[in-house]
């Protein structure tokens, strides 16, 4: 509990990390607030159904709160944005001049605030994927902000966990992107950062991902845990193994 674990790939597609948390939390019986700006609703629905959970089942019991932002956008740029219970969209800085994420922020606090009546172990943020706010037109700073108010109110004062992925891409020119990276990595406390295997597209090897557990957060003395692995995507699940260990390979 109140731990921010930060998803990031490099030259591959890490969404399948996204799934696995979605999954995994609404089977643990925790409230989830899945703020969704890459893919639509019936995509990660479709997903969840081959891992055995149901999005739509999880939404009508109150467990699942899901913010549709490609719908969002489009509403809010055509103007049939219609405003709920006399609340702004959540996407709400798109048509405004300032960068500012507190409509987001608000919805989040509202969607994990327990009510009287809830049951749930413990309220879970997640985001897929953080650089679309940017590319939405949210400044760096406006989306560390964002963030920084989503850790004091679900990690410690409702003591849940975020979960949030991000693209990113050591050799582009995209410096904002990289600038939120790199201040997030510093604030994490697990980085699972999946990156594309360097010698190009394999059949049996998908990519590597690299498990950093931030021990140097606690303000001790000792360096931070690194494992890295190799994995293959199946259709149902992931298979990791030591890197040079693949089947093909033995």
């Amino acid at each position: 509990q109140g731990k921010f674990t930060l998803l990031r790939d490099t030259r591959t597609d890490g969404s399948f990390l996204v799934h696995h948390f979605l999954s995994f939390y609404l089977r643990a019986g925790c409230k989830v607030c899945f703020v969704a700006l890459l893919q639509s609703f019936s995509h990660y629905n479709i997903v969840a159904q081959k891992l055995g959970v149901s999005l739509t089942a999880a939404k009508e019991r109150g467990q699942l709160v899901f913010l549709e932002g490609l719908k969002s956008c489009l509403d809010l740029l055509f103007g049939e944005e219609e405003e709920q219970s006399g609340q702004p969209s959540p996407l709400q800085f798109i048509s405004e001049s300032a960068s500012n994420l507190k409509a987001l922020f608000d919805f989040v606090r509202t969607s994990l605030t327990p009510a009287g009546s809830d049951s749930w172990k413990g309220p879970v943020l997640l985001v897929d994927d953080l650089s679309v706010l940017l590319s939405l037109g949210a400044t760096p700073v406006a989306v560390l902000d964002f963030i920084h108010y989503c850790r004091v109110a679900v990690c410690s004062q409702l003591k849940g966990n975020i979960v949030v992925l991000v693209h990113s891409n050591e050799d582009s020119d995209d410096e904002e992107n990289e600038l939120v990276v790199n201040s997030l990595c510093h604030h994490s406390d697990l980085i699972l950062w999946v990156e594309g295997l360097a010698t190009g597209f394999c059949k049996d090897v998908h990519g590597q991902i690299k498990i950093i557990r931030r021990v140097s957060l606690e303000l001790t003395a000792e360096q931070d845990v690194i494992q890295i692995y190799q994995y293959k995507i199946q259709d149902k699940n992931v298979t990791f193994f030591a890197r040079g260990l693949s089947a093909a390979v033995l």
